[in-house]
């Protein structure tokens, strides 16, 4: 029987994180992963599907962009198997980096399959075929997620694909139905789009992105109208027929009934927690109605020794709040005062443009008693937007009237999810928006539309009326 101080189930964004820092504490970690290090996020999800959309938008600047400067390109095409190629590459050079951090820090990875057989024991299916039993002194649970399959359309890489299949095509189709106007399906439609691909989004709910600000929402919807991009609100894709061209939906719509013939569907309607086959109710490791496990702000479960993280441990499912867990757990088992402060989670989605927002909105300030202040200094008022030819968009900042204190930071426009930082550590440290209203900001740069969102609160923007 192996043993280590601590032993990680899952090696994505939140089980490698927290596998180094209990190391760099001097604890012994074993990691269990049973498919890939570097997880869902780094070979499937955030990293590959980033690369593809800088992609698309390159392509998308050489066709809009660059003519509107004078620049003229010949015929721009796309060879997709290189694209996916180049893609691969990136995701190689990040995982083997994370592999050598585990043999740096004497980390010992086990490849296969875990469950609990105590609090502090576990049995592992290896993926050689062979068994292995480990035990440990805490146990970190980083299972993460897995995307919900809809009965109708179930994913079978042909007709139906999920996000992994969308990010690794052969060829170029012509038309894509996505089920599910959240961010995946938005940001991987947007990439296609913007390759030349005519793109239908059907959205269960009143508004795209639900969940986000809507006024950030407005002005992304706006793009995608632009763009040609079709999409049916308060809608449902019942069923599917397969055609000798690819696949032709029926979809219920405010209107009635309709059908959509499309190359294939894009399924992205959300994630499901990786729970079940670990055991856990016969530990004592309490699990909520949606199956995710239940834990406090040290990331401790309901059963001494056993800490989870991540996707498997509640909403927002995000690679960072998950990489921040792991540090928290991490620490709390090697005795330090660590917890998370779930105020200061940014989210950030790579549409086009970009959508970036943390802390409160104005609704849910308002909702929690705040008399709320708000501050807005759009793009097309910033002098590097304008050079960029990415005008669209605004900054926009939520301000305690009372105190000042920045509760909410909120942008849609070039770069959000870069400019983001900033707002999150104004909320982190209880900054006062004059804090950020009277830092210098580097000039001609996009951070500026947060210094004078900042200065609008109170009505002293200069840029801007």
């Amino acid at each position: 029987m192996k043993k280590a101080d601590v032993v990680v189930i899952g090696a994505g964004p939140g089980g490698y994180v927290a596998a180094i820092r209990a190391a760099q504490h001097g604890k012994s970690v074993i990691c269990v992963e049973r498919e890939f290090i570097g997880g869902v996020c780094l070979n499937v999800g955030c990293i590959p599907s980033k690369a593809m959309i800088n992609a698309g938008k390159s392509v998308l600047k050489t066709q809009k962009t660059f003519p509107e400067m004078g620049i003229t390109v010949g015929d721009v095409s796309v060879d997709m198997q290189k694209l996916v190629a180049w893609k691969q590459k990136i995701v190689e050079r990040l995982t083997g980096g994370v592999g050598f951090l585990f043999k740096h820090h004497k980390i010992e990875h086990v490849a296969g399959e875990a469950r609990f057989l105590s609090p502090t024991k576990l049995h592992v299916d290896l993926a050689d075929g062979g068994t292995e039993e480990i035990e440990a002194g805490d146990v970190i649970i980083a299972t993460g997620s897995r995307p919900i399959e809809l009965k109708p359309f179930p994913v079978d890489g042909t007709y139906v694909k999920g996000s992994t299949e969308a990010l690794a095509l052969d060829t170029m189709p012509k038309k894509v139905l996505v089920i599910g106007g959240g961010y995946i399906g938005l940001e991987i439609g947007t990439f296609l789009r913007n390759l030349g691909v005519e793109i239908v989004v059907v959205e269960a709910t009143a508004s795209l992105l639900p969940g986000q600000d809507p006024e950030l929402v407005k002005v992304v919807a706006r793009s995608l109208k632009k763009k040609k991009v079709k999409t049916y609100l308060s809608s449902f894709a019942e069923s599917f027929e397969k055609t000798e061209d690819g696949v032709v939906v029926s979809i219920k719509t405010k209107k009635g009934h309709e059908t959509i013939e499309a190359d294939w569907i894009l399924s992205t309607v959300g994630r499901r927690p990786n729970s079940e086959a670990l055991g856990l109710a016969e530990i004592g490791v309490q699990v909520d109605d949606h199956g995710f496990i239940v834990v406090n702000e040290q990331r401790k479960t309901t059963t001494a020794h056993v800490y989870a993280i991540g996707d498997v441990a509640g909403q927002p499912m995000l690679a960072h709040k998950a990489s921040r867990e792991g540090c928290v757990a991490a620490e709390v088992i090697c005795g330090l005062p660590s917890a998370c402060d779930y105020r200061v989670v940014p989210a950030v989605i790579f549409t086009d443009p970009e959508i970036a927002s943390v802390g409160m909105t104005e609704a849910q300030a308002k909702e929690a008693g705040y008399d709320v202040a708000v501050g807005r200094s759009p793009f097309s008022a910033n002098g590097r937007a304008l050079s960029l030819v990415e005008a669209e968009g605004f900054a926009k900042v939520v301000v305690d009237k009372k105190t000042d204190v920045v509760l909410g930071v909120h942008i849609v426009g070039p770069d959000a999810t870069e400019l983001i930082a900033e707002g999150t550590l104004a909320i982190e440290m209880a900054a006062r928006v004059e804090d950020i209203a009277a830092t210098i900001h580097a000039h001609p740069t996009l951070p500026e539309a947060v210094m004078e969102a900042a200065e609008a609160v109170h009505g002293f923007q200069i840029h801007s009326v």
